[in-house]
């Protein structure tokens, strides 16, 4: 594989999860499905206990405001009526979840959940986080050579520091420098990306945000931040026009920083 130089602004680089630093089937194959076999047990579960009562009340927040966009939403709301009718309450929230995650919904409200659940599932040792074999030593030789790390996900937080710290490849937070999710902003707006910016501390120029969505791409470039795709197996083809437009890698082996001892 042909080298690919990171550009010499560089001083951080942001990466995505699903189809760049982790499979895409991972996500699709093991962990919405774990979600979809268990919600409606883990709701039942912990419908009492604080955190969920508040993932529930961020699940109604997101059909109002749904609501108030005229965007569609499933057709039963949110009603946290647990000392009057609990079991419908509870599937009312198992229905506008598996809605939105049919739809592929980002929203903050069904990542929080999501994040919840698959903590127990990797803290028992039932889910493994899976990463590609040329990632983590890729990244170990970005930071020696004095390249900040960054992970942007529309998974929350919670949900990427479980992935990396639960991995396959072992507890390796460590080589991260901090986490960004959808609650600074979505991936297809460039603003999202001018907020990571200042909350990092840099100028846009200075990052350089590996992706495999073009979308995504497109919306880091408008903000100034420089742009790698990622092309693995089983993410979406890219079209020629896209293929023309952005510097491609296959493997995080390929890069190397420019002008760094």
């Amino acid at each position: 594989m042909a080298s690919v130089s990171i550009p010499a602004s560089t001083s951080v680089l942001l990466l995505d999860i699903e189809g760049t630093t982790t499979p895409i089937t991972f996500v699709k194959d093991i962990l919405f499905p774990y979600i979809k076999e268990h919600l409606e047990d883990h709701l039942s579960c912990h419908w009492e206990e604080d955190e969920c009562k508040q993932d529930v009340h961020l699940l109604k927040k997101q059909i109002e405001e749904d609501m108030r966009q005229n965007r569609a939403c499933a057709v039963h709301a949110v009603d946290q009526t647990v000392h009057t009718d609990e079991e419908k309450a509870i599937r009312e929230v198992v229905d506008n979840v598996l809605w939105q995650m049919a739809a592929d919904r980002k929203s903050t409200a069904l990542k929080q959940l999501q994040g919840h659940m698959w903590r127990a599932a990797y803290s028992t040792g039932r889910i493994k986080g899976e990463v590609y074999q040329d990632v983590v030593p890729a990244i170990r030789r970005w930071k020696a050579q004095g390249l900040k790390v960054f992970i942007y996900s529309s998974g929350s937080v919670e949900a990427q520091k479980l992935l990396f710290g639960y991995s396959v490849e072992g507890d390796v937070l460590d080589l991260f420098d901090g986490h960004f999710d959808t609650s600074i902003g979505a991936k297809i707006e460039g603003k999202s990306y001018e907020r990571i910016a200042e909350r990092i501390g840099c100028q846009p120029e200075e990052i350089t945000f590996l992706t495999d969505v073009t979308r995504e791409a497109k919306a880091a470039e408008e903000a100034g931040v420089n742009v790698l795709v990622v092309v693995r197996p089983g993410n979406m083809e890219l079209t020629d026009d896209e293929r023309a437009q952005y510097k491609i890698i296959t493997s995080f082996s390929q890069l190397e920083p420019t002008g760094r001892d």
